[in-house]
């Protein structure tokens, strides 16, 4: 980064890399000053914790470096971000917390010649374009309709029109040394790309050879196949009837009078488009989709109280135990007061448990059963069944999902799914499968301060001291179980008084739901823990992570985990930590985009690729995945939703000739 210094300072403040300064903006600490200048000189703790370097003073360059790298700061060769430093000869570029940008310390021998804020003085920002209410930058990877996959170039002015052109870049003739292939597409055509979304580097075609053609061709007749299959199945469920669920007022005002915050206009809005599902005639197949926190769970919930309030049976199935263990303490205490029986049936429900809940089921005395993939045993049968609740249903094996088919045809069922369907996709099936999103967060919740920094025991140990102060609670995320136990020796070394337990894949399962259950109750103020903690718990008073080596994380994942803190109105505090000093070009890339897209509902942004293509798979399945990379989401979307309108308008003319 190569920088321009602007005017001269009289004094630089940097602050340690410690949660308590973390979140104060710029403005505190030039507000200030004075203060902290009396501190440093006076109070042990400032001395750790902050430097202050006056012009002209007398300072060693070799103590300031030492001095930069106790507070936290990272020595580097390239300033990219806060926390960062850099040693140019006599000269310190430094990236102090809380900064717009870096500062210089320019020393003359001993001495601080001047400190100096750098203007940035970046590489062009790439060229990039419009297309599609999408940005493309140059170098993104494009699908041309007619000619397949190539590389965005920018745009070239035609000085005699004076018209943009886009210019592609194709694979190389096959013949030695050939620079690749040029295509100018004119403003005419420019409806024929598309953004690809796929692979990180898919294969760049030729132009003029049969590969993409012949893959065209390939992806449509599947494409047809499939939206045939949509048609069928829509078909089918448009023919089958059951008794609406007309629900008892007074009954589902109790349990909407229970829920101890007010629904967001966006939960209205669902619950409003499942609720009418419901008093139709017809079964509901919904999949409602929200991220993380943003409140799926208590519109299932208002939908099962109008099922139940009809007389009928709710299954909510979950993926795993914990999560299922979860969803049982929250259901239970709602429901359980209006006169409805809730039982649960895991792995963890005893013999005699089990014996009577799926007796109950049959007789008709258990109204909602909320348990894993237990409740798809041939064993269980219910009296009335009329909601199935599936949460997160794209982490189930292939025979449950299979199973889900079997039950699907004349039963109710809502699909519950933090992972953001595409737009396009959205668009290409909403005439045949019900689709519901939330996408604004409750009212008063914050978005999770998130920081990306070096690894240091310090650092650690200083952010639990500081959420355990403030009466919270921390997760403490290390992914390898092989060395999980020495993690959780050194933190108990570390803060004695804390109270720390630790939970993995290895543990039996009625540990882990007794260590979570302690954790909800406050007797565990760290939990120590592998990635199992990733999807849907729900604790308010846990307001801090810590992920001790970020780079084993996809971006996705990291979202999802940053997703259990903050569930409250308390602000929260993410730690992504990497322990390498050289950072590869895609892991920096990845903690950058942490980083930057902390607001709430950043999830449709974060990891497009990654979370647009699982987002697929929830509604395609896996089979489609292959065919999908290949042409990329827009492209496929686009051949699904022509597919889907050549066989309605096929289908309306045969009913025509036949009237």
């Amino acid at each position: 980064m190569s920088s321009q210094p602007a005017q001269d300072q009289t004094y630089l403040i940097i602050p340690g890399l410690t949660p308590t300064f973390m979140g104060r903006p710029a403005l505190w600490f030039s507000e200030n000053a004075e203060h902290i200048r009396r501190a440093v000189l006076a109070d042990p703790w400032w001395q750790k914790h902050a430097l202050i370097i006056d012009a002209a003073e007398r300072r060693l360059v070799s103590k300031t470096i030492r001095e930069l790298a106790e507070l936290g700061y990272e020595r580097v060769n390239s300033l990219e971000h806060v926390g960062q430093f850099r040693v140019l000869g006599d000269t310190l570029d430094v990236f102090p917390l809380a900064a717009a940008h870096p500062w210089r310390i320019e020393f003359l021998g001993n001495t601080v010649e001047a400190i100096r804020e750098l203007t940035a003085d970046l590489p062009a920002p790439r060229a990039k374009f419009k297309l599609k209410e999408e940005i493309l930058r140059e170098g993104d990877y494009v699908v041309h309709a007619d000619h397949g996959i190539g590389v965005f170039r920018g745009t070239i002015l035609d000085p005699l029109t004076g018209q943009n052109f886009l210019a592609l870049a194709y694979a190389p003739p096959p013949r030695p040394n050939a620079p690749p292939d040029r295509l100018l597409v004119p403003p005419d055509q420019r409806e024929k790309i598309t953004r690809y979304i796929g692979f990180d580097k898919p294969t760049v075609h030729r132009l003029g050879g049969s590969v993409w053609l012949k893959t065209r061709q390939r992806v449509k007749e599947e494409t047809l196949a499939l939206a045939k299959q949509l048609l069928e199945l829509y078909a089918s469920r448009e023919l089958a009837r059951r008794p609406p669920a007309l629900g008892e007022g007074d009954l589902e005002a109790a349990l909407a009078a229970s829920f101890e915050h007010a629904e967001t206009q966006a939960q209205t809005q669902a619950l409003q488009e499942i609720l009418a599902d419901l008093s139709s005639d017809r079964p509901m197949d919904r999949v409602l989709v929200a991220d993380v926190g943003f409140g799926k769970t208590e519109v299932a919930l208002r939908a099962a109280g109008r099922v139940l309030a009809s007389g009928r049976q709710v299954a909510f199935i979950a993926p795993t135990t914990i999560l299922a263990h979860q969803h049982i303490s929250t259901i239970a205490p709602r429901l359980a007061p209006l006169g409805f029986a809730v039982a649960a049936l895991s792995r963890l429900t005893s013999k005699p448990e089990v014996v009577q809940t799926l007796a109950g089921l049959r007789t008709g005395t258990v109204d909602c059963v909320v348990g894993t993939h237990r409740l798809l045993s041939r064993d269980v049968s219910f009296k009335n069944l009329g909601l199935l609740i599936i949460d997160e249903e794209q982490r189930f094996g292939v025979r449950h999902k299979e199973r889900f088919k079997e039950l699907r045809h004349d039963l109710d069922v809502l699909s519950l799914s933090a992972t953001p369907i595409p737009r396009t996709l959205y668009l290409a099936l909403s005439n045949l499968r019900a689709v519901s999103t939330i996408t604004a967060a409750p009212p008063g919740r914050l978005p999770t301060r998130t920081y990306v920094l070096p690894f240091s025991w310090k650092l650690v140990r200083e952010a639990i001291q500081a959420e355990l102060k403030r009466g919270g609670q921390v997760y403490y995320l290390h992914n390898r179980i092989e060395t999980i136990q020495a993690v959780l020796r050194r933190l108990e070394t570390s803060l004695p008084r804390a109270r720390i337990a630790v939970v993995h894949g290895r543990i039996s399962e009625r540990m882990l739901v007794e260590t979570m259950a302690r954790f909800r109750e406050d007797a565990v103020q760290v939990l120590v823990a592998t990635t199992i903690i990733e999807n849907g718990l729900d604790f308010s008073n846990a307001n801090t992570l810590i992920v001790d080596n970020a780079l084993r994380l996809g971006l996705a994942q990291a979202h999802q985990l940053r997703g259990r803190i903050g569930r409250g109105t308390t602000e929260a505090y993410a730690y992504f930590l990497y322990r390498s000093r050289h950072l590869t070009a895609a892991a920096r890339e990845r903690l950058e985009a942490l980083e930057e897209l902390q607001h709430l509902g950043a999830g449709y942004e974060i990891a497009l690729r990654d979370l647009e293509l699982r987002g697929a798979g929830n509604v395609l399945g896996r089979e489609q995945s292959g065919s999908l990379n290949q042409v990329g989401l827009n492209l496929y979307c686009d051949m699904l939703a022509e597919a889907v309108e050549t066989l309605r308008e096929h289908q309306n003319a045969k009913v025509k000739t036949l009237s």
